[in-house]
Formats: structure tokens, sequence, C-alpha cells
């Protein structure tokens, strides 16, 4: 048997004919497609493919929200020996257009979402031969709106046309399309994926049918899911742990996907995840920490204002919780009776009516695309909705490890998922024992097939079969995996000692109150400094109540908010002091897509913040007391002072 994704959802169809596996919303209420009908569906996209002369290795690159129509014709281009070329709808014109070259593709799918996007981006000789398959019904309106010039309505196929005419071919196609499915190896590409091209041109990282095959089948060996369990996801399909969970890992144990509501757009679909998490009452959701901890801020502020006795109740509960969970793994001592009652009525109280937030049946999230904090670890299980931190990265198809609901601990990333190899190695190459940090390096049926296009990078990257992933980590006494960050962003003192600013950067954004996004810097200076977004509306609401009227005052605060964290019980004593930053500069505006600080996966640019903010950063070195013209012009600027 050929290990191929085609393969997981015939299986899926065979034992699941009827379950629900893609759920999106209507106008009338939530739509359901089964498994059979999800290969049916496909096949008929398929044999309408043939019939437009797509066949194997064509590329078709999809810009759309998550939603069944994306599932179903992944699928069809794949079973036409198609290869996919998932786009975030984040993108800029230029990002998109870059891709749609590199990968050479014949196609893009797009939605009425991302039309106006999707022609943005083609431009030259691709504009007028690229085929557009668009998935809704208003393209007419869409088009006399945007009057784009250069492409031809002939470029236009439409989803629901290609099904209709796929349905009435498909049995005259059916001994081609089985002769191209027979035809399929494991190492056939099924995605071209593109990095985020933070320090450079992006890369395209293919990913093989058996790279998602295993991946997948390991991943639901792991975790503990049942056949039926219903699967929220809020990320993007281009996300690689939601493209791999929420297209094929659900296939292996007949799991049902609910898309949040995207019609109308982004904004539409932020609005839509607590009103579709209660439609829904899923079991598990998919997240990142920037979701999480919009989740966790928003529960705080509730509280908050709610006053008196259920603040203090809840301050108490969850400190109690807290002490009582430990680090998850190891048995905690008896907290003591007032803690224990403390607790409970802390979790009957306010605890049991935060989870219905997430609806009445969440047992757990899984947390990837970035580290997820303690704190945010900590404060989930005490409420009890756990969000389980795993790793990965898209070159490992992602998952390399996870916490799950049988084995976990706080603060760790987990064990590594069965039938993979991972190892940390030293700067000499060597694999360093238990405890020491190195860089993380794996092996196994999961990892990519190169680059496209860039045997360089392919080289650089895979050696033996073994995948330098870049991050620095180790294991700890238990076995489990501690991923500090990235080796490329490490801070670097006047010693030369490294260490990693994302968990310091974490750790100040989930203590401070008035600070909203922060970037750490050192690079072989004698102290460590910042950039700070601040909560602009926080603090004019304490400019007005306080009648603040020198600059000096905010600046203290400011600093005194930076520091926080190193009194708070999550983070006592976890980060040498070197590390924390000693001055700061005030970003004059938040990190954005727009203004490129942030990329399409919610990370932060690094030297994009220090190319733009590098004269004031210069200027801290160069000022012991850190108070200096940019600080005041952007305090003049954002609070009238």
């Amino acid at each position: 048997m050929q290990r191929t994704v085609i393969q997981l959802l015939r299986e899926a169809a065979t034992h699941y004919p009827h379950s629900s596996y893609l759920n999106e919303k209507s106008d009338n209420g939530w739509i359901s497609y089964s498994f059979s009908s999800v290969l049916e569906k496909s096949g008929w996209f398929a044999s309408s493919l043939i019939d437009h002369g797509f066949g194997f290795n064509d590329k078709v690159a999809i810009l759309a929200e998550g939603r069944a129509d994306w599932v179903i014709t992944e699928y069809g281009v794949l079973r036409v020996g198609g290869i996919m070329v998932p786009l975030s709808i984040k993108l800029l014109p230029d990002e998109i257009q870059f891709r749609l070259e590199h990968s050479e593709c014949k196609a893009i799918i797009v939605s009425s979402n991302t039309l106006e996007k999707a022609l943005n981006g083609l431009k030259g000789e691709m504009r007028q031969k690229i085929r557009i398959i668009y998935l809704d019904h208003d393209l007419e309106s869409q088009l006399s709106q945007i009057k784009p010039e250069g492409i031809s309505q002939s470029q236009f196929l439409f989803a629901r046309q290609l099904y209709d005419e796929g349905r009435l071919t498909y049995n005259e196609n059916s001994t081609k399309l089985n002769e191209i499915e027979n035809g399929i190896a494991e190492d056939q590409v099924v995605t071209i994926s593109y990095t985020s091209g933070t320090t450079g041109n992006p890369k395209g990282i293919m990913l093989t049918h058996l790279n998602y095959y295993s991946n997948s089948t390991d991943a639901m060996q792991y975790f503990d899911v049942s056949v039926g369990d219903q699967l929220m996801i809020i990320l993007p399909l281009d996300h690689s742990f939601a493209h791999t969970v929420g297209i094929y890992a659900c296939a292996v144990k007949g799991l049902s996907i609910h898309f949040v509501d995207a019609r109308g757009g982004s904004a539409n679909a932020l609005k839509n995840i607590p009103i579709n998490l209660k439609e829904v009452n899923p079991h598990i959701m998919l997240t990142v920490p920037a979701l999480t901890g919009n989740f966790m801020n928003k529960m705080k502020d509730g509280v908050n204002a709610k006053g008196g006795f259920i603040r203090k109740l809840f301050e108490a509960g969850l400190k109690a919780g807290i002490e009582i969970n430990g680090n998850g793994y190891e048995k905690t001592k008896w907290p003591g009776l007032k803690k224990w009652i403390n607790y409970k009525l802390a979790y009957h109280l306010i605890f049991k009516k935060l989870q219905k937030i997430f609806g009445n049946n969440m047992r757990y999230c899984v947390g990837g695309g970035a580290l997820l904090d303690l704190s945010q670890q900590q404060f989930f299980a005490a409420i009890g909705v756990p969000v389980y931190q795993g790793y990965g990265l898209t070159e490992a198809t992602p998952i390399i490890s996870a916490n799950n609901p049988r084995v976990h601990k706080y603060g760790t990333s987990g064990k590594v998922i069965p039938n993979l190899e991972c190892k940390i190695i030293g700067s000499d190459g060597q694999e360093v024992s238990q405890g020491t940090k190195g860089q993380i390096v794996i092996r196994g049926n999961n990892v990519m097939k190169g680059y496209y296009r860039n045997p360089t990078a392919t080289d650089a990257a895979i050696s033996d079969g073994w995948l330098y992933t870049g991050d620095l980590g180790y294991f700890d006494s238990d076995g489990f995996l501690v991923v500090i960050g990235r080796e490329k962003a490490l801070l670097i003192s006047a010693s030369g000692e490294k260490y990693s600013p994302e968990g310091i950067e974490e750790a100040i954004v989930n203590t401070a109150e008035f600070i909203t996004q922060v970037m750490v810097y050192n690079d072989m200076k004698p102290y460590t400094v910042a950039v700070a977004v601040l909560a602009e509306d926080k603090i004019k609401k304490l400019v007005k109540q306080q009648q603040i009227s020198k600059k000096e005052e905010l600046m203290a605060l400011v600093a005194n908010d930076i520091r926080k964290f190193t009194q708070h019980e999550a983070y006592a004593n976890q980060f040498p002091e070197v590390w924390v930053p000693r001055q700061f500069v005030l970003a004059s505006e938040p990190f954005t897509e727009q203004n490129l600080m942030i990329n399409s996966t919610m990370k932060m640019v690094r030297h994009k913040v220090l190319e733009t903010y590098k004269d004031p950063i210069d200027a801290l070195y160069r000022s012991e007391n850190g108070v200096h013209q940019h600080n005041h012009k952007t305090i003049s600027t954002l609070f009238g002072i």
C-alpha cells in the first residue's frame, strides 16, 4: 500500500463513510460534508481538471480562508498528480507574485474575500496566462468593482461548475484517474509551502505524501482523541499546523472539522470565533499563543471589571490552582485547606463560567506556531481548559513534539512524537548530554523533501537525513523537550554569551500592564535594551485619571512595567539579570503586518524592527539614563504630554 494522503481519505471514507468531516457556516446554518462525500466531490473536481488540461506536477496555488472547498479542491488537485501551493491571506501583492512565479503555478484558487488581493499579485506574463478558479458565486459583481486590466473572462473557472462538469465525466475519466493515483509515489510532492522570508527571499518547502501520511498517523497515535471528536480550527489553513492536523490527521481518526465563519473577511472571522465556539461546542481547538493570549486577557479584564469579591476570589483561586497543578507532571503536595477551598470556590463560581467561552465540551487546546508562555499554560490549566504546548516547523510537516492530556509538563514542548528521532547537538556537531543546550536536530519520515529550486539551502538544512532546525533547546531530566528559541534571534552579550530573547519577551508582555509588544535586543553590547509598544488606550485613561503632565512619569511607569516579570512567581529567578532590559525605546506605532514588523504567521520580524529603530537604539548605548529625543517625541505624539 502506498502511504499517500489520498489513501488516508479512502480509508476514512471506508471506515467512517457517513461521519461528518468538514463543517462550515452558511446563511442556512452549518453545512456538513461526510468523508465519503469529500472523496466523491474531490473525484469530480479531479475529473474536470483533467478535461481542462491539468496533470502531473502542475502547481495550483490557493489563497482563501479555511473552508470545505479548500479541502475538496486540494484533494482534487492531488488526485491528478498535481501540487498545491497554500498562500496566506495576509500576504502583500508582491509576496504573492514571487510565490506564484517561483513555484510556476498554472492556476490559483481564490474566494470572494481574496479575489482582489490575488489579482493585485498577478503581474507580467502570469497575469495573462494563469487560470483563476473562483470558489463563490458573485464574480460578476466583484469584477465590476475591481475592474482588473489585462485579465480575460476566459481565464476564470468556477469551482461549482467544475464539480458539475466532473460529475458528468467522472465515469469516462475514472480509468485515467486510477492510473494517475496508482502512479503517485510516496515521495511525490503534495505542497510547496513558503517560509515567511524574514531574512531574504522565502524558500518553498516541499512536503510529500509520505511526510503528511507519517506525521498525521504519528500525531494521532500520540494524542488522546476519539472518533467523531469535534475540532475547531481558528488558524488559517496555510498554517502548516492547521494544514496537517485540520486536513489529513483528522482523516486518520474520523474527526470532524469546523471552520470559523470567515464570510466577509478576516475582521468578521475574528468576531465570529466566540459565536462559533458556542454553536459548535468543540472538544479540541488548534490555536497559537497570540490567540490564547487574547482570550486570557479578555477573561482577566472581564473579571477585573466585576471588582470586589469576584476579583479577589478569582486571584486567590487562580494562584491556588497553579500551585495545585504544579508543573503538570510531578504530583503536587497538599496545598492546605484554605488554598483548596479557594480553588474549589473559584472553580465553581468563576472558572466554569469562563470555560463557557469555549462552549460546553472543550477538553483541551493544542498550541503551535510559537512558544507558549508558561503563564498562559498555568492560567488555562487552572481554569480547566488546558492549552498543551507543542513544537514543530513546516520543514517537519510540522509536528515534532507535544504535550498531551496523558503526559504533559508546563514550560516544555512535551515529548517527541512516535517514530521520530530527535537529538541535541553542540557547536562541534556532536550530540550533547541531557540538560545541555544545543541545536535541535531530527530525522524521520516527516522531514521535508527539500526547498523547491534551492539545492544550496536544502543541503544546508538536511544532512544524512537529519534536519537541522535552527532552533535551540534541550531535554530535561524527565525527557521533555524544552525549546529556547531561534538560533539566529539570539541575544549576544559583550562577553560573547548567548541567550534567546523570546521567553523574556513573552514574560514582559504577559505581566506588563501598559506594554502590548516588545522586542529585546543585545548584540555584543554592555547591557540589554528593548523596543516597547505601549497600550495607548490604557495609558491615555491613566494620564487623564491621574493628570500626568510630565514625560518622566510615563518613562518611569514603562521602566517598572518592563521589570515587573522579575517579581512574578512564574518567572522569578528564571532569567539572568544581564538579559533583563535596562533601557528602552518607545515604538511610535504597533508592530503590524502593514509596517512589515509582523509576518503572515504572526511572528515578529526582528530585523525590520531593528532597522526601523536603529537610531534611537544606538542612542540608548550613548546615554545611560535612556531619556532622549525619540522617547520624548513619541510620548508627546501619542499622549499629548
